[in-house]
């Protein structure tokens, strides 16, 4: 009987770790957005962020010459990322939103917030 109980709750367990597919959204005020959201769908939920920085990953550079033989230099971004930071204030999180083309691919934490609250949302 007790290894009935032990499979049941270990089985219950995998379950519910493989069907939180929204436990990792984030809340901003009565607000929530999740992977796949576009920036304007953030925006508008949660307002303005905190901060924002782009950056390149994958970037690659090469040059070519020109019909003058000059040397010209090119840079080509193979993915282009936007971060998003809201100071969620006292007792919360500063939590970093990165975008993917347009759309939010990953949400994080980045240490605890400090005075007033960004995350206000609707």
């Amino acid at each position: 009987m007790k290894t009935n109980v032990t499979i049941i709750f270990f089985a219950a367990i995998i379950i519910l770790l493989f069907s939180t597919s929204q436990a990792f959204a984030f809340r901003c005020g009565s607000g929530l957005v999740s992977e796949g959201d576009s920036k304007t769908q953030v925006l508008v939920t949660c307002g303005k962020p905190t901060s924002k920085e782009k950056s390149c990953e994958n970037s690659q550079q090469y040059t070519t010459l020109n019909k003058h033989g000059k040397v010209k230099k090119h840079k080509k971004c193979g993915k282009k990322l936007e971060v998003w930071h809201y100071n969620c204030g006292d007792n919360d999180f500063i939590y970093k939103l990165t975008f993917e083309n347009e759309k939010l691919a990953d949400e994080t934490t980045e240490g605890r917030g400090r005075g007033k609250s960004d995350c206000r949302g609707k």
